[in-house]
């Protein structure tokens, strides 16, 4: 219904922006990482996801559309709600999730205030599973990429898959893993390019 929403913030709080648009203020749950992003009085830009369940509309808002994937893909995990999806958003930033997630790291999920042990092996299994089969993930049947294809036990293929969750694409992608050495376990793999794209 919203794609994104562009002016004024009139008031920020715990995960909770209230940006003003020609004189309406619309309530944006949202992240600590997109309010951090924030302030008072000045433009600001956040891409919605608007959940409408039993007849309560509730606007999300997110300052990258990585960080809008992320959470779509997140509420698309059985058990997982809008409400645990911000806390693990929270907690990371959206490039480490998605290496968390690809490389099966579930500690760095359950430090998400209220994320258990067994949330986050749901989340690692459910989401790694579909990259892993070169599915395209998707929430409330819209399309949130293009799909993946990875190898098994290919790292290359593997890392290509993490950073394409991130929203690169592939030309990016093979430039920033041209000449990373696959010798180096896929998390410091994928390290080294994200080093390689923000350079």
């Amino acid at each position: 219904m919203f794609d994104y929403l562009s002016g004024t913030v009139d008031h920020v709080e715990p995960y909770l922006a209230v940006i003003d648009c020609g004189g309406v203020g619309f309530a944006c749950r949202t992240t600590t990482y997109t309010i951090a992003s924030l302030k008072k009085g000045e433009r600001a830009k956040l891409f919605t996801y608007l959940n409408a369940r039993e007849g309560v509309l509730e606007l999300y808002g997110f300052g990258t559309q990585e960080e809008r994937t992320l959470f779509q893909q997140l509420i698309s995990v059985s058990g997982v709600g809008p409400k645990a999806a911000l806390s693990i958003l929270s907690a990371s930033t959206p490039a480490n999730l998605a290496l968390s997630i690809i490389t099966g790291d579930e500690k760095a999920l359950t430090c998400a205030q209220g994320i258990g042990k067994k949330i986050a092996q749901r989340v690692i299994l459910e989401l790694k599973d579909k990259l892993s089969k070169g599915q395209t993930l998707s929430a409330g049947g819209a399309e949130l990429g293009a799909a993946v294809t990875i190898i098994p036990d290919n790292k290359l293929s593997e890392a290509s898959a993490a950073l394409a969750v991130l929203g690169y694409s592939q030309g990016e992608i093979n430039v920033a893993l041209k000449g990373v050495d696959l010798e180096f376990p896929l998390e410091e793999v994928i390290r080294q390019a994200l080093k390689k794209m923000v350079k």
